[in-house]
């Protein structure tokens, strides 16, 4: 292959010139990266050698070799990992084919980068931030176990394009050769490299190497000093990382400062983390985890084709960065490792579906977390309540997908009420405890947002009798419901669903004998109501539940209520046909009203048209659109005119 000049992606551009043109605090992160994916190059031909030791090419020393260059001005990092095709480099570093990296471009116009320098990390876009300190950078790499020393060479200088040609390298592996601007030359002074890689990459489990020159006096045979020979110049290799798994050290040696670099290595948030869980199993099943609960969510949270954030070892040697079945998917905000002792080195991902250990091992690291959690939400409620705002609609998936642990969930999750200020929330025990006296059930009301929730005429005869009822708001909350129906015999009840059992036995023969009342002074109305709204609803009755409102619409207690509908919608799914029960206030001056004009013409038009008006009016409370939003305006203002009229008359 030639050489070649190439542009690069509209994205890669765009990314590129955000690095190289903003200005970044804290620039020493581009070796981590570079360090980082030359440990992951390793990490992927030891783990692909077993199914094809070819690869190997007799070569598994395994090391990470740093060669600063003060008189070419250049910083070279250099591994003898799996490599790469011509192919691969394009797709690699020409492209970027994942939707992650564009919500990161769309997510840093809103923010000043130097302001937020960490975000370079943070999204993982690792190789790029080569361009951070050099203004031209040469990758060399080759592929192993194809036989030949056929390798690819690929140049940039960040400037919208790249060339790449064929070249011959002798060793499998990958060399990156930064060009360093005048500026930031620094980086090829030792202490300067020595100091980032043992803040940075300590606990690679591969040695990071550099050679080091040292002025020595000169010694004879016998290696005592000979004096007045003066001094030469001696080269050792040294290796500048303690090379021990963080993971596998005990506990009592690791300090808060490595748990937090070690974090920020395998998330790329330079937050610290919201709570490290660092315990090994023994037992049937063997394996040493290091879990870490971040303070605020990924921007990739709810992106379908996120990675996990669990990390797969067998005996210190990686398999794979997303083991969908280490950790299910509504804790998939917590990052770390797991290193098993158990399972063989050539697991395939099929094993690992059907593995008994993989199974064993999900069941105590979910154990493990969600006791965590308890535990901080007992001890730390503040603390708890901040991490609940971040990852509470994703943990309350798990009451929707995990049978196993829905006791342990439903003591985790935390809902606003009636009784809490914005921003505050009650769990289901505290709710238990302070219920009055009287009150059976745990009540609940779904919709988009607390202020909507509160305006809701199904919430006045609850106010009146002092129950609290729970807002969920999150669209999750929908399915949350469908199986957490009780708590602590306690059953959980929509209130703007089915019947309402609140009242004491006198309150209920009192209400009956009203409704009787009413039914029997309104019966033909409520008939000549239900016979015009034939087509939008079910049914028309006297509610138990208005205490100021003259209208509202319930769902039955199975049906779809109007949240619920919404979201269906909002997914593009099909929405089932239904109709809802509209239901009266028996006591509002409005019912009287109508009354009034049904006896006087019951077949006045302005009946009919407040009839539609009701209707409207009970769609309009619960949130949902109405059908014809001119003709409700039209009827209202005719309303108006006809009320000024009269009084005017008067």
């Amino acid at each position: 292959m030639s050489k070649t000049t190439k542009q690069f992606q509209t994205e890669v551009q765009q990314l590129l010139d955000l690095v190289i043109h903003s200005l970044y605090s804290n620039r020493d992160i581009f070796l981590r990266e570079l360090i980082s994916n030359a440990s992951d190059a390793i990490d992927k031909v030891r783990f692909e050698a077993h199914s094809n030791e070819a690869l190997l090419e007799g070569n598994a020393d395994w090391q990470i070799r740093l060669i600063p260059d003060k008189a070419a001005g250049t910083l070279t990092i250099r591994d003898n990992g799996i490599g790469m095709t011509a192919e691969e480099v394009e797709t690699n570093i020409g492209t970027i084919a994942h939707s992650g990296t564009r919500a990161f471009l769309r997510n840093i116009k809103e923010q000043n980068l130097a302001e937020h320098p960490e975000m370079i990390g943070q999204f993982g876009v690792g190789f790029y931030a080569s361009f951070m300190v050099a203004d031209r950078v040469t990758l060399i790499t080759r592929k192993g176990g194809d036989g030949t020393q056929n390798g690819c060479r690929w140049e940039s200088a960040g400037d919208g394009s790249y060339t790449i040609e064929e070249c011959t390298k002798e060793g499998r592996g990958t060399d990156i050769v930064l060009h360093l601007k005048e500026e930031m030359k620094e980086y090829l002074d030792e202490w300067k490299i020595r100091a980032i890689v043992k803040k940075y990459s300590d606990y690679v489990q591969y040695p990071v190497v550099m050679d080091i020159t040292r002025e020595e006096p000169v010694t004879g045979a016998d290696g005592k000093v000979i004096e007045g020979a003066g001094t030469m110049e001696k080269t050792t290799t040294e290796t500048l990382n303690s090379m021990k798994a963080i993971w596998t050290r005990p506990k009592s040696e690791i300090s808060d400062e490595e748990y937090e670099e070690f974090y920020k290595h395998i998330s790329h948030d330079y937050d610290k983390p919201f709570k490290t869980i660092h315990y090994a199993a023994e037992g049937v099943s063997e394996f040493r985890a290091l879990l870490y609960l971040p303070a605020h969510k990924p921007f990739d949270l709810f992106m379908p084709d996120r990675k996990r954030g669990v990390n797969l070892y067998v005996r210190r040697v990686f398999i794979t960065d997303n083991c969908e079945h280490l950790i299910p998917d509504y804790l998939r905000f917590v990052k770390g490792v797991v290193d098993s002792s158990d399972l063989p080195l050539n697991v395939s991902r099929e094993i690992l579906q059907e593995d008994v250990q993989i199974k064993r091992i999900e069941k105590n690291l979910v154990g493990k977390i969600l006791s965590t959690l308890a535990e901080t939400k007992e001890k730390e409620p503040e603390g708890y309540l901040a991490f609940y705002k971040e990852f509470g609609p994703v943990l309350k998936e798990g009451i929707h997908f995990d049978h196993a642990n829905r006791d342990k969930l439903q003591e985790l999750v935390l809902f606003e009420s009636s009784r809490t200020d914005a921003g505050q929330f009650v769990s289901l025990k505290e709710y238990v405890a302070r219920m009055p006296e009287g009150q059976k059930e745990i009540y609940y009301i779904t919709g988009t947002a607390r202020e909507a929730l509160e305006q809701s005429p199904h919430l006045e005869i609850f106010r009146k009798k002092g129950y609290e009822v729970l807002f969920l708001t999150d669209p999750v909350d929908e399915w949350v419901v469908q199986h957490l129906t009780e708590y602590d015999g306690k059953k959980l009840k929509g209130v703007d669903r089915g019947d309402l059992e609140l009242d004491t036995e006198e309150e209920k023969k009192e209400k009956e004998a009203k409704k009787e009342e009413a039914v029997k002074q309104y019966k033909d109305l409520l008939g000549f109501i239900q016979e015009r709204l034939r087509e939008q609803v079910k049914e028309v009755r006297f509610s138990g539940r208005l205490t100021d409102s003259a209208c509202c619409l319930v769902a039955d207690d199975y049906g779809l209520n109007a949240n619920m509908e919404r979201i269906l919608k909002a997914m593009n799914q099909a929405v089932p046909e239904s109709k809802r029960i509209l239901e009266l206030n028996p006591e509002h001056p409005l019912l009287q009203v109508l009354g009034r004009l049904y006896e006087k013409d019951k077949e006045s038009a302005r009946l009919a048209d407040y009839c539609e008006l009701l209707y409207d009016q009970a769609l309009l409370t619960e949130g949902s659109p109405i059908k014809d939003p001119l003709r409700f305006t039209r009827l209202v203002a005719e309303l108006m005119v006809a009320e000024g009229k009269e009084l005017a008359g008067k």
